[in-house]
């Protein structure tokens, strides 16, 4: 989705399902740790706007965003309870090209958790040329990503439930 135009943070609160009782995951990168508890601040109060309990949402930390794919696998193992998990990291570009085996393998890796796994897991890694585009959308001129990851948890939760429902 492109940022320009747009504010990541609005969205239509009757468009989206009741979430009271579901119960989400967070597993948040430490790295660019501004950025990233920007993020889950954002995603954490679109979940409390929307209804979910507090003790309906576990957070889990990692170090890099790298680790989110081990993190978030656990996360589905250990909690198979937990109806979505939102995976949470900023990966900014360097003089390297690290920044594009980091964003490649986090890309695929979240990927495959959602082709191999029963919970979805929602991809919110920025992926920024530099410091000020990560903050204008961690909570800044542009809102923010996680509050937009959040409500993308909250619709294929639902999906997920309804997906059981008709399966039987």
């Amino acid at each position: 989705m492109a940022t320009k135009g747009n504010n990541l943070s609005e969205y239509d609160k009757d468009t989206i399902p009741n979430a009271k009782d579901f119960r989400f995951g967070i597993v948040v990168s430490e790295w660019n740790e501004e950025i990233t508890q920007g993020l889950f601040q954002g995603a954490f109060d679109a979940w409390i706007e929307n209804g979910v309990q507090k003790e309906n949402i576990v957070r889990w930390n990692v170090p890099g965003s790298f680790e989110l794919i081990y993190g978030c696998k656990k996360m589905q193992e250990s909690f198979e309870m937990l109806d979505a998990i939102v995976a949470v990291g900023n990966v900014i570009r360097g003089e390297t090209k690290h920044f594009d085996f980091v964003c490649d393998g986090v890309t695929q890796g979240i990927k495959d958790l959602n082709v191999q796994t029963d919970i979805p897991v929602i991809f919110c890694v920025l992926t920024d040329n530099n410091i000020e585009q990560s903050r204008a959308r961690s909570g800044g001129e542009h809102g923010n990503k996680g509050t937009e990851a959040a409500i993308a948890a909250i619709k294929m939760a639902q999906l997920r439930k309804d997906a059981k429902f008709y399966k039987g």
